[in-house]
């Protein structure tokens, strides 16, 4: 698998330009990879900004799993559920872009994985009921994302949406930093350790915590840049010292940046998941 820090390509859904509401974010925004000389590029046909979700995965240099991208929040009866569903096939075949298609259904903000091993919650045991069990799940796991290791961690129900990448990200091959609001799941912590991770984690020395601070785990990474998310508040500062500890290579280098990125948060999502991340085809 393709893990984020080897990737050099970053792509957004052009709905970032072109409605207004982002517009003011997603000009800093590009203004960063602008200054870094970051190449960018933007998605056609999308309907929703959370590019992560629905596009493939990459597996290796020319292997792009597409899934099939029917999670069940997108299958509500309201009417501004179903229309903001994209259509990766359409924005692949616009890309150019050929892909490796798979039944399993799955979205790819509960996709977080280094070069041998796959972390998601269990939810995608319940999207997958009807056609598999859980045990022909994970052999399915292993086999379609080349996978080492699988590993399934308990779904936290207050997020409905089920994503792993509010909860955990790998700093390296063989060690996860977990997010502050769950520093205390040890069913969480010892499962990453019976399967031979290590842990660290982000901790926030406040009175009350910001109701937004899961977001700090929610960057953007690429081989070259972490664009972390901030939120104007006093846990800002604490975020951003830790992760220039936990990612010292890019804390030396001057490339974990900082950005204000409410105009996303309130929608539910941060950076990893308006962001789709290759390296380049």
């Amino acid at each position: 698998m393709t893990p984020e820090w080897t990737k050099n390509i970053i792509y957004f859904s052009s709905l970032l330009s072109s409605k207004e509401e982002f517009n003011p974010f997603f000009e800093v925004l590009s203004g960063i990879f602008k200054a870094q000389k970051i190449p960018f590029q933007l998605l056609p046909k999308t309907n929703d900004i959370w590019a992560r979700d629905y596009m493939p995965i990459q597996i290796e240099r020319d292997d792009f799993l597409e899934y099939r991208y029917d999670p069940d929040y997108l299958l509500s009866t309201r009417k501004q559920d179903r229309g903001s569903k994209t259509y990766p096939d359409l924005v692949c075949d616009a890309l150019g872009l050929k892909t490796r298609k798979t039944d399993l259904i799955l979205d790819g903000g509960n996709v977080i994985n280094s070069s041998t091993c796959l972390i998601m919650t269990d939810k995608v045991v319940r999207e997958n009921r009807y056609r598999y069990s859980k045990k022909a799940l994970i052999a399915t796991l292993h086999e379609e994302f080349k996978a080492e290791k699988v590993i399934l961690t308990p779904w936290d129900r207050l997020d409905y949406l089920g994503h792993i990448d509010g909860v955990l990200r790998f700093i390296d091959e063989e060690t996860v930093l977990i997010n502050d609001c769950y520093k205390d799941d040890f069913d969480l912590i010892r499962l990453l350790r019976k399967n031979g991770l290590k842990t660290e984690f982000l901790n926030y020395n406040v009175k009350k915590s910001y109701k937004d601070n899961w977001a700090y785990i929610n960057f953007l990474q690429t081989e070259d840049i972490m664009i972390i998310p901030t939120l104007g508040t006093d846990e800002d500062e604490q975020a951003l010292n830790q992760l220039a500890q936990f990612y010292l290579g890019y804390h030396k280098n001057n490339k974990i940046i900082p950005l204000r990125s409410e105009a996303v948060i309130q929608y539910g999502g941060a950076l990893n998941c308006i962001s789709w991340t290759v390296d380049a085809f």
